[in-house]
């Protein structure tokens, strides 16, 4: 698929009229549970036969996946590492914005481990990124990208070494990268480690843990053993912490004054008990999954783009070597955005923001196909203020007998694990699209984040999202029957909070 297919040229961009027809009569739900089993697909073993049995993939990812986040985070055997929340998401949301959250990330994001004289070769042919001065003391965000351009996903990349480096969460990532390091000759060893829920080892590698909020670097401080590091954004350093060993990243999923801890898994609880008793004298919140979720509101981080690798026929080695059961065989789409080709849903580096990421002094996969896009074809990242009267409305709709809209769940209003709703210009014309959607608590304010054509890109511009799904709704079985509706909003920088851009990239430095 051309790079132009990120434009608001497709078929899908046409306005809502045309794109509500093109869903007609694709969105139907089973009727019965032997029905929807007859749906399911037969055993496969590589993600391209699962490819080749599906006759309509926008149909397919549409209605019949379970998106990995939905199908884990919610589950019993999830909550019983970490509990859907503490005390209340409204507090522990308020608590990266006021005072000090604790996130605990130890369980839930998969890692892969490269280590091999070959290893920073692997990273420089499939990372954007520049690998130029990459010392030890440094992590990145790091970014790959399909042969067309496309984003495949992001992760945060340690360098623990010369020939050692440590990829943290991002799956379609982590499997891009394995697979180049696998197929493509190097002299490199991969080591993966999955995420608890589905790790056959029984425990994880590392524990990993976010101190986040106005008072962060405090809690940060007053629990170092020794003299503390001056630490620049997206700088890492050794440490103790109780006499433990532990890796910090300035860098924080709220957006605020944050700092990550990482260290061996053994040590998770020695830390964490540390780190709560130097946070009392600062407000510190543990945070639980739900408002843990809900930070890219937050900090604007478009997580998990559809990863674009589903029919570029240079991609097709990598689908085969992909299992059925990959991640990228469970991406789940929803919202009012349908469209005929799933290769509509990808998106670039540029379109989220990631230009300063994009370095063309090495050859990396897709290099010349992000060379030749032009400035006027990106879009841009920015915050959707909705309505709060547009809000009310749908809030009051489910009481009574209707018109009963799709209902909006708090803190995160995402029915699919790659959201994306229709954003119409004042006079109906389709002009972005809504992703990550939600309610933030020390805001007041419902929200999401958007991709926008730039003519509709600055602040203060009037839009309007169309709100539910077409045709009553999909098949998907967290989704209700309901109506489509619109909701106005004003368009807003990302992120959207003026303390959150003001100390994303502060340093956290020795009092």
């Amino acid at each position: 698929m051309p790079i132009s297919s990120t434009r608001m040229d497709l078929p899908g961009f046409a306005g809502t009229d045309r794109l509500l027809a093109s869903a007609t009569k694709k969105n139907k739900r089973p009727n019965n549970e032997k029905e929807r089993v007859a749906m399911s697909h037969p055993n496969f073993s590589s993600f391209q036969q699962l490819l080749d049995w599906i006759p309509d993939q926008v149909e397919y990812f549409y209605n019949e996946t379970i998106s990995p986040h939905f199908g884990r985070s919610g589950g019993a055997k999830a909550a019983a590492l970490i509990p859907p929340a503490y005390s209340n998401w409204r507090d522990e949301q308020r608590a990266w914005n006021e005072t000090t959250a604790l996130f605990h990330m130890s369980h839930h994001m998969p890692e892969l481990f490269l280590e091999g004289p070959d290893a920073l070769k692997v990273l420089g042919r499939v990372g954007v990124n520049t690998m130029d001065s990459f010392t030890a003391d440094r992590a990145k965000q790091f970014v790959v990208c399909s042969p067309t351009g496309h984003m495949i996903g992001d992760c945060i990349l340690y360098r623990h070494g010369p020939e050692s480096f440590e990829l943290v969460s991002g799956m379609p990532a982590l499997n891009w990268v394995h697979f180049h390091a696998e197929t493509g000759g190097y002299d490199v060893k991969v080591t993966r480690d999955y995420h608890s829920t589905e790790n056959p080892t029984g425990r994880r590698t590392r524990f990993r843990f976010q101190l986040d909020g106005p008072t962060a670097g405090d809690v940060f401080l007053d629990a170092l053993d020794g003299t503390p590091p001056d630490l620049k954004f997206f700088r890492t350093a050794q440490v103790k912490i109780a006499g433990v060993d532990v890796l910090v990243l300035r860098h924080g999923m709220g957006g605020n004054h944050g700092v990550e801890l990482s260290g061996e898994f053994d040590d998770e609880a020695t830390v964490r008990a540390a780190l709560l008793e130097a946070g009392k004298p600062h407000g510190i919140v543990p945070v639980g999954t739900t408002a843990y979720f809900s930070t890219p509101l937050s900090n604007a981080w478009m997580a998990y783009p559809v990863p674009g690798i589903y029919n570029d026929e240079r991609a097709r080695d990598y689908r085969e070597w992909l299992p059925a059961d990959t991640w990228e065989a469970k991406i789940q789409l929803g919202g009012s955005f349908y469209a005929p080709e799933i290769e509509s849903y990808y998106v670039t580096p540029y379109d989220l923001g990631y230009e300063r990421i994009v370095n063309f002094n090495h050859d990396f996969i897709g290099r010349e196909a992000l060379q030749a896009v032009e400035p006027e074809q990106r879009r841009h990242r920015r915050t959707l203020l909705w309505n709060r009267d547009d809000v009310a409305r749908v809030l009051d709709s489910q009481l009574g007998d209707g018109p009963r809209y799709k209902a909006l769940e708090f803190p995160v209003a995402n029915y699919a694990w790659n959201h994306f709703d229709i954003v119409s210009d004042t006079s109906g014309a389709a002009v972005g699209l809504s992703c990550h959607s939600g309610y933030l608590s020390y805001e007041g304010q419902a929200l999401s984040l958007a991709l926008l054509d730039a003519q509709h890109a600055e602040p203060g511009t009037e839009v309007t999202i169309t709100w539910g799904e077409p045709n009553g709704g999909s098949r998907k079985p967290q989704v209700e029957r309901h109506e489509q509706t619109q909701i106005r909003a004003t368009v807003a920088p990302a992120p959207y909070s003026a303390q959150v851009r003001n100390l994303l990239r502060a340093d956290v430095s020795r009092r």
